[in-house]
């Protein structure tokens, strides 16, 4: 693995870091677990890096986790749904999309409380082939449990008293979803390091249960993972996850926390999850590096100056000329190499190993997230007020016009970002109009945007839109509950509902808009109750007159 520094007038800086944390012996402290490296009292420390040596712990379970997948398959299983948030579903989801089905199932991964998306998995998968797992490392995630209920009167359905045999789970030892799937008999429960914070867990059950469902090598995987380990071992000159980390902390330092990856087409999924890494480890305390992930490509002049530049792997012409144009105009570039489809495992590592360095270099403690309850908190507050009223209140939502998104986009200044919220159903369709919005902010406003679908993102970026210095601006898109919504059973296994997909989704967007507006962001949120594809082309084509 290398990595290659280009960082310009901030090289003295990185040069006096690297001397610092050789002198620190900050790599030594950190492999042994040192909690005074990021903070003077070790509570969410101590007990959150597992992930060190995650990877050659597991090797031992590969021969077996290998054969429980084949046994599986001789079963019939062809499929395999993951129902989870943030950690539990975004290294899965990387898995599947940049190694795929190495002879073995089809994964798909369901992060959404949507229901027209929810319905679309339910119609794709036929529980008699399906595996399900149900993967929450506290085992009370909202939009996981209220996902497995869905899911299990659909397999009762189908299946009868078996249903239980097509669930597994992955969870902390301990926590309720233990409980509930004895109580359900689910085929098998896997019982993950709690030492591990979900955003690193990469490289444990979290991540490796997957991985032999895909019929993935999962021996080769940890191999690399491991190597990575080892040479994030090596001294501060030959050390590739401290440069990485050093050089991204210098630079947020100096301004430059807005860090843009330049990656070929079938690496860019890795950047969602190295976005939720970076951003809810580093994004608190009115600090935070933010990760700008396939933002469409714009020219020179549209880049300020908070900009660091990423590359992966080998990028492609159009990529390849953005870096070229940055690094003569002074831009930092970062270039970290990738050999082959397996090198996965190890950028896992390095990129964790990296973001535990820049937390330090920032004075952070990178694996707390104080500022995610707070629009749990409010969307339950918003839940409870629809089961006592039978309603949701209004909120501050306004309807979709070019008018409105021009004068929410014209508030954006040097040195912030726009977050583009959009609690809908994900489509290729959905997905190619929102990249076509980013490139109008870039060429228009001159400032980074990024893209989450609700609630996902609550479970990734929302620590740092909530605890960084406050430069973010944020548009919200919410599409309305369809006529047939889909019902939340109150207990699995039994038809009774007092919550629908639709409604949970539409308090948990009025919660996070809350919450951004008590941390004092500024927030515009559009309801929109029509097609939100066909609403926003028309917006972009009056905006682009």
């Amino acid at each position: 693995m290398d990595i290659r520094l280009h960082l310009g007038s901030a090289t003295p800086a990185y040069e006096t870091a690297l001397g610092s944390a050789a002198g620190s012996n900050l790599v030594e402290r950190i492999w042994q677990r040192d909690h005074t490296v990021w903070a003077s009292e070790p509570t969410e420390i101590s007990n959150r890096l597992g992930w060190l040596d995650v990877a050659e712990r597991m090797r031992p379970e590969a021969a077996a986790l290998t054969l429980y997948a084949r046994q599986l398959q001789r079963e019939g299983f062809t499929h395999a749904l993951l129902l989870g948030m943030g950690g539990s579903s975004l290294a899965p989801e990387v898995y599947s999309n940049l190694m795929g089905a190495a002879g073995g199932m089809q994964l798909g991964v369901l992060d959404s409380t949507d229901p027209d998306y929810i319905r679309r998995y339910a119609e794709q998968y036929d529980p008699a082939y399906t595996l399900y797992i149900v993967s929450t490392k506290s085992g009370g995630t909202v939009e996981t449990l209220s996902l497995f209920k869905y899911f299990y009167n659909q397999a009762q359905a189908a299946l009868g008293e078996g249903a239980g045999r097509h669930f597994i789970a992955i969870t902390d030892p301990g926590s309720s979803l233990a409980t509930l799937a004895e109580q359900y008999t689910f085929r098998s429960i896997f019982l993950a390091d709690a030492n591990i914070g979900g955003r690193y867990s990469a490289l444990s059950h979290f991540g490796l249960v997957s991985v032999a469902l895909l019929g993935i090598d999962l021996g080769r995987l940890l191999a690399a993972a491991g190597a990575s380990a080892a040479a994030c071992r090596q001294p501060a000159a030959h050390n590739p996850g401290l440069q990485l980390g050093l050089a991204l902390g210098v630079l947020a330092q100096a301004g430059r926390d807005k860090a843009t990856f330049i990656a070929p087409a079938h690496l860019q999924n890795f950047g969602d999850w190295a976005e939720q890494l970076i951003a809810e480890s580093t994004g608190k305390h009115g600090q935070g590096i933010l990760p700008v992930v396939a933002e469409p490509y714009g020219s020179l002049s549209d880049y300020g100056e908070d900009r660091v530049f990423i590359a992966l792997g080998a990028p492609d012409e159009a990529g390849a000329r953005v870096l070229a144009a940055a690094r003569a105009a002074g831009h930092p570039v970062i270039e970290v190499s990738w050999e082959d489809e397996y090198a996965l495992g190890a950028q896992y590592f390095l990129w964790e190993f990296a973001t535990a360095v820049a937390g330090h270099v920032l004075g952070i403690q990178p694996f707390d997230q104080p500022d995610v309850e707070s629009a749990k908190v409010q969307g339950r507050a918003f839940v409870e007020e629809y089961t006592r009223t039978g309603a949701l209140p209004a909120g501050q939502q306004q309807t979709l016009s070019a008018d409105a998104l021009r004068s929410a986009l014209g508030r954006a200044a040097a040195g912030d970002y726009v977050a583009l919220q959009a609690y809908a159903a994900s489509s290729p369709q959905l997905a190619e109009t929102l990249q076509e919005l980013r490139s109008y902010i870039l060429h228009t406003q001159h400032v980074p945007s990024t893209l989450g679908y609700g609630p996902r993102f609550l479970h990734s970026t929302g620590q740092l839109h909530k605890g960084d210095a406050g430069r973010g601006l944020f548009i919200q898109f919410v599409t309305q509950p369809p006529a047939n919504d889909l019902p939340i059973p109150d207990e699995a296994g039994k038809p009774d509902s007092a919550l629908s997909f639709g409604v949970l989704k539409a308090a948990q967007a009025l919660g996070d808009a809350a919450a951004l507006r008590a941390a004092g962001r500024r927030v515009t949120s559009f309801a929109v109750t029509g097609n939100l594809v066909a609403e926003l082309q028309a917006v972009l084509r009056e905006l682009q007159r």
